[in-house]
């Protein structure tokens, strides 16, 4: 009877080992969330993403890349925006709203040409002879606005001169605009070129455009 009193009830073995397992095994399944971000996927997965974002910066600059002209095209180019100006408007000062409808012309067109009008480009406090000569030297094409103010004004006369140093050679870069004055007049220094009747309808700008324009597509 001593012996079946010490030993424990029947029932009474089997409930603690489970309850130690039940606590274990929750245990273990609260750890395992806290141990995903070490394991070797999840830290695969994070260094690899830097990684990914490397390999995208050289396609980045790609994309950005051909909003620059090729090499043979700018190139192709270059030989117009070399100077300054595609034209340069000489004419004289009682002329002076004339150039600036020439100017407005030929810049609100679909060309838009870099046009160089002395009072409104030249540097101010500028030497008016280095100032001339600088336009001229800097701008592709050179309009004479001759008429009869051009022809009494000594500062045109000279543009006329400095314009024709580079003729022949410069064909079709000295472009007249003989406006008001009949043929007779025309100026015997540019016998030998011929000129734009500004008799027309609108003054003989568009002539003046499609000459310059075809200079500059020489260039090219």
């Amino acid at each position: 009877m001593a012996s079946s009193t010490s030993l424990p009830a029947p029932g009474s073995r089997p409930k603690k080992p489970l309850g130690k397992m039940a606590d274990w095994f929750r245990q273990t399944l609260l750890k395992k969330p806290k141990k995903r971000p070490d394991s070797p996927e999840s830290t695969s997965s994070d260094t690899s993403q830097p990684a990914s974002q490397d390999r995208l910066s050289p396609s980045l600059s790609l994309v950005t890349s051909p909003s620059l002209p090729p090499t043979h095209a700018s190139d192709s180019g270059s030989s117009r925006w070399s100077k300054d100006y595609d034209v340069c408007v000489c004419h004289s000062e009682e002329d002076l709203v004339a150039a600036q409808n020439l100017v407005s012309y030929l810049e609100g067109s679909s060309t838009s040409l870099r046009c160089f009008l002395q009072l409104r480009d030249a540097t101010p406090g500028g030497a008016i002879v280095s100032e001339l000569c600088q336009a001229l030297n800097n701008s592709h094409c050179r309009v004479l606005l001759i008429t009869p103010g051009f022809l009494q004004d000594p500062w045109c006369k000279y543009q006329m001169l400095q314009a024709l140093t580079e003729a022949p050679g410069a064909e079709g870069r000295t472009i007249p605009l003989l406006s008001g004055l009949s043929r007779d007049a025309y100026p015997p220094e540019l016998r030998f070129m011929y000129y734009v009747d500004g008799r027309g309808p609108d003054g003989g700008f568009r002539q003046v455009k499609e000459a310059v324009m075809r200079y500059l597509q020489t260039l090219s």
